[in-house]
């Protein structure tokens, strides 16, 4: 409830029981940058994105290449989604990280962010590469990285599911 003159902005407000609509509406965004180029990697992408629009946040989905400094800026926290391609994260990653970078590099210090990794192998590159890159921005990990690794499996998409709405639930509530 908000209590103004006529014509003027509020000057009194009270939260008369919505913390959790007004926690929501005052939370930046959550970034969701995948690159997905199969249907298996659509679908994990897909159930990241379903996992955080549980949550009454904004969630941008975004693919790398159409992701720049701007979208990470107004972020509150980013999921990266990524295949492993030759024991390294994609090159569709690696250039939305190489246009991004120096640009966000001062100003995006402590941003929370998780990772899932669509592995062939064992993930171990990505994860090694993803991470240098973002030490460099000192990023914040805030969960281990979700590698889908081997052959695919239902259980892959539970798994982003969860990853989705454990960013939303903490950049909802205020963690990060």
């Amino acid at each position: 409830m908000s209590f103004a003159w006529p014509g003027k902005a509020p000057f009194y407000s009270i939260d008369l029981g919505v913390g959790r609509a007004k926690n929501a509406a005052m939370a930046k965004p959550l970034l969701i940058v995948a690159f997905a180029p199969s249907p298996n990697t659509v679908r994990l992408r897909d159930a990241v994105v379903e996992g955080a629009r549980e949550s009454e946040i904004e969630v941008n989905v975004r693919s790398p290449f159409d992701t720049g400094p701007a979208d990470v800026l107004a972020a509150g926290a980013v999921i990266l989604g990524t295949t492993e391609n030759l024991g390294y994260m994609s090159g569709a990653l690696k250039d939305f990280f190489d246009r991004s970078y120096y640009a966000c590099l001062e100003e995006t210090q402590g941003l929370a962010y998780a990772l899932y990794v669509r592995a062939g192998h064992d993930g171990t590159g990505t994860c090694r590469g993803v991470k240098t890159i973002t030490t460099g921005l000192r990023w914040r990990a805030v969960h281990e990285p979700l590698i889908c690794r081997g052959d695919f499996v239902e259980n892959f998409a539970a798994q982003c599911r969860d990853l989705g709405r454990l960013m939303a639930a903490g950049l909802e509530a205020g963690i990060f």
